[in-house]
């Protein structure tokens, strides 16, 4: 068939758009008949999404059902960033992909605030990936057994876990209990891997188990039954971690925030605490910062994470004091969920962005990769915090965007 002839049997409806690629036995002409059909259907044209470097073949069944194109968002780059850390030494430009006018500008004016002032020091307290099955009990009475009989199982679960992958293993298990419901909560360490597949696949292994070993009355409900917490808001990834709970901190000199900021220690000290802090507070906040959410989204989508991860991976804390007339300024992420493998991190704009950071691919030792990009993260977001209380403390946020982030002719 020839793609005129392709197309009419879409219209018609002799054929699935859904199964264009075991069809037609190419993901790249699928991708292209799609496109066809939806410009005939809507008359539109789709030239721009056409424009594409991406090689479907590899992407269909990994990344991606039903293409047809892709979505091109600008790259900008901040830097040097000077990094002390456990894993990110030395100065680094940062990727970010985004579409808001005025961000990259303004998180470089903060990189060259924290570089001058001798870099950013960084420190990973808690790396691990969890998943939380839901398993019903008939009542409390079993439930109570169902814990205790899933703690005497542990070293089982880490074996079963074993067989699942090479690269990862499970590290703690939390188990909750709420009438007769029962979330045993899996902690996995997963390298460079951001990890979620792994632990979905390791905890499926384990429930199978579960229902297989235990003699008592039970379902497993569901395998995630939002104790993960993924990809929402929650106290408990802020409270036990989820991914990588790092902190980034700096002590900016009083000539240094004059000369770039053109501010004091204390008037930006006083407008964490009253924005950040009390400001949140008021609003029922779950996070208590200005802007972790652009920093992190636009170097997610720069590096090949998984974007909706935002959600919990930009909760946390921004902390400020006086030091004299120096300011100390410190930001805690509590889950940042992150990886140099797997995911979107092997996509070609993707890989050469991580390329670029030196942390492409898996690392050496195992997890060194995905620490390092974790502190470069949280990095990057203390200084897009930095420039965004300066900003809003000197009165300039407004004038920012009407210089850099408006739509001109």
């Amino acid at each position: 068939m020839n793609v005129d002839e392709i197309l009419e049997k879409l219209e018609k409806g002799e054929i699935s758009i859904s199964r264009l690629d075991q069809t037609l036995k190419s993901s790249n002409l699928a991708a292209l008949v799609r496109r066809l059909y939806l410009e005939r259907k809507y008359n539109v044209k789709l030239s721009a999404i056409a424009s594409t470097l991406l090689d479907f073949e590899d992407l269909v069944g990994h990344n991606i059902e039903n293409p047809i194109g892709a979505v091109q968002v600008p790259i900008g780059i901040v830097g040097p960033l000077k990094i002390n850390g456990d894993y990110a030494k030395g100065e680094f430009f940062v990727p970010m992909a985004t579409t808001e006018g005025a961000l990259v500008a303004g998180v470089n004016r903060g990189v060259k605030t924290l570089t001058l002032s001798g870099g950013v020091k960084t420190k990973i307290l808690y790396d691990g990936m969890a998943r939380a099955p839901l398993i019903w009990t008939p009542n409390v009475e079993e439930a109570s057994k169902l814990s205790l009989w899933l703690k005497s199982n542990f070293s089982q679960f880490k074996e079963l876990t074993k067989q699942v992958t090479s690269h990862g293993e499970l590290k703690d298990m939390q188990v909750f209990v709420v009438g007769n419901m029962v979330w045993p909560r899996f902690v996995f360490n997963t390298a460079d891997a951001m990890g979620m597949n792994m632990a979905t696949i390791a905890s499926d292994r384990i429930c199978k188990y579960i229902d297989d070993s235990y003699e008592g009355p039970h379902k497993c409900v569901s395998l995630s039954g939002n104790l993960c917490v993924d990809k929402k808001p929650s106290y408990l990834d802020k409270l036990l971690g989820r991914g990588k709970y790092v902190i980034a901190e700096s002590i900016i000199k009083k000539e240094i925030l004059k000369d770039v900021m053109r501010l004091t220690s204390y008037e930006i000290d006083y407008i964490n605490k009253s924005k950040n802090l009390l400001g949140n507070a008021v609003s029922g906040s779950l996070s208590y910062n200005a802007q972790f959410a652009n920093i992190i989204a636009a170097i997610f989508l720069a590096t090949g994470q998984d974007l909706a991860q935002v959600v919990e991976s930009s909760l946390g804390y921004v902390w400020t004091e006086t030091r004299g007339e120096d300011l100390y300024i410190s930001v805690t992420l509590t889950s940042l969920e992150v990886g140099t493998v797997g995911g979107g991190t092997w996509l070609p704009t993707q890989k050469e962005a991580l390329q670029l950071l030196g942390i492409a691919g898996g690392g050496n030792p195992q997890g060194s990769n995905a620490l390092k990009l974790a502190e470069i993260i949280a990095s990057t977001a203390l200084a897009g915090e930095l420039n965004l209380l300066a900003a809003q403390a000197a009165g300039e946020l407004a004038s920012a965007h009407e210089k850099l982030g408006r739509t001109k002719k």
